[in-house]
């Protein structure tokens, strides 16, 4: 029997409030869209009906697209629309459909000429814009799951003939964009890929992939200006930062450098690889990077230059301090024959440069080689400086723990004494600019809404 009185049913109301580079004036659930969080119903239809939808609002004040708490099955979709924020709350996990059919194919990237894993096209990212301006992708900790183990095992067996894996995140053409506070787990390949892009900042990102998965990079800012990455944990099978700027005669063509670029506060876990990586893809150079914070753990090496004969360019001027690593193979690397070429055309006289390399203030325990710094026969990495840095090496160490070839540059207040290459300039203190960049003098507000 039904009580005479009156039953209600209210929707519990929840405020969400976070920092932001710009709010929204709509907002809307993407339950609103049919949409189920039961991580087996496929809602790539809902998101994308969903950002359908709010692309409207994009010259009225933008709109955000909230992701409750649940798992969300769904395949690629587009961000189409500029001024948009996708929020994921707490419990909210993206989960990436192992269906390829819901994943477009796309062309490679100009500056490429290729895909990444094989010489035709790729998979289109997980979540995937271009041309875009003002762009949030946030939350109260939500996670995205690429389910890359299935990627990762068709790609060890060579299943991938002409096909490069999808990212979990890739935003190409554009400006003010800003990822933070979301976890990226067992994404299929790279995880967060800025490219062509300006005015990228990147905070308290989690991103965790097994040790031996392959080429799950944890940030490559790809050909972008004014860069910030900070406060970010990433466990990673490759590098955890690489940064790029295209591939050999496709990328000098191109010709779109990655520049201003700010990296802090960064701590990293990569056996086989490097804290932060510079190429091997830097064919429209890479310039004015500024590391400073960073902590390494039971990783490969800690800033790693990659080049070769063919990539052209330069990296230059390139600033890092006050690192702490623990447990390293090479605390210093350096390769001017990282020759993986994407495919014969390359000119063989297209000679990069690498100059104005800075590091300072490092500690170091536990590291088998202080430095392998390997650079190109008549053309040497110059312009090196190392000071005040501290190395305590394994129990059984290398009888030759520097190795250098082809380099020029001094040190000072070094230990264990580095390579004749690198002669000691008593009182020499490696520079690190003092001024500002324009990345950092974003002001973030407060955003909120029920």
């Amino acid at each position: 029997m039904l009580s005479s009185q009156t039953a209600e049913c209210k929707t519990a109301k929840v405020s969400l409030q976070y920092r932001a580079i710009n709010c929204r004036k709509h907002s809307a659930l993407l339950t609103d869209f049919g949409a189920v969080g039961d991580g087996k119903t496929s809602n790539t239809k809902a998101f994308k009906a969903a950002i359908q939808s709010l692309s409207k609002h994009a010259s009225d004040g933008g709109a955000q697209l909230i992701v409750p708490p649940g798992k969300w099955l769904t395949g690629s979709f587009n961000i189409t629309s500029s001024h948009f924020t996708l929020f994921l709350q707490k419990g909210a996990v993206i989960l990436a459909s192992q269906d390829e059919s819901e994943w477009p194919q796309i062309p490679p990237l100009p500056s490429y000429g290729r895909g990444r894993d094989a010489i035709g096209g790729r998979f289109s990212s997980l979540i995937f814009g271009t041309h875009l301006t003002d762009v949030v992708i946030t939350g109260h900790n939500g996670t995205i799951d690429g389910q890359g183990a299935t990627w990762w095992t068709k790609f060890r067996s060579g299943g991938f003939l002409n096909i490069t894996r999808p990212y979990l995140i890739e935003l190409m053409y554009s400006k003010q964009i800003h990822i933070s506070n979301i976890t990226l787990i067992n994404s299929p390949s790279w995880n967060v890929h800025p490219v062509y892009s300006s005015d990228v900042l990147v905070q308290g990102l989690t991103i965790l992939a097994p040790i031996d998965s392959p080429n799950t990079d944890g940030v490559n800012p790809d050909s972008c200006t004014n860069t910030r990455i900070e406060d970010c944990f990433i466990v990673s099978g490759d590098d955890c930062i690489a940064v790029k700027s295209g591939w050999d005669q496709y990328g000098i063509k191109f010709g779109m450098p990655t520049k201003q670029l700010i990296i802090r506060r960064l701590t990293c876990i990569s056996p086989d690889s490097a804290t932060i990586a510079l190429g091997s893809e830097m064919s429209g150079g890479i310039e004015d990077v500024r590391a400073e914070d960073i902590t390494a753990i039971e990783t490969q090496s800690g800033i790693r230059i990659k080049t070769a004969k063919g990539r052209g360019a330069y990296v230059k001027n390139i600033y890092a301090r006050r690192m702490t690593f623990k447990t390293m193979k090479y605390v210093f690397w350096m390769s001017g024959a990282y020759s993986q070429h994407p495919d014969g055309g390359f000119d063989p006289n297209a000679i990069p440069q690498i100059q104005g390399i800075n590091y300072r203030d490092i500690v170091a325990e536990n590291v088998s080689y202080p430095g392998k710094l390997d650079g190109i026969d008549n053309a040497p990495f110059t312009g090196i400086c190392i000071s005040n840095a501290t190395m305590t090496l394994t129990a059984k160490p290398m009888e030759l723990p520097w190795n250098c070839t082809n380099i020029a540059g001094v040190t000072s207040n070094v230990t264990p004494e580095p390579c004749s290459s690198l002669p000691v300039k008593n009182g020499v203190v490696c520079p690190f600019p003092e001024d500002r960049l324009p990345i950092d003098d974003i002001e973030l507000k407060t955003c909120s809404t029920t």
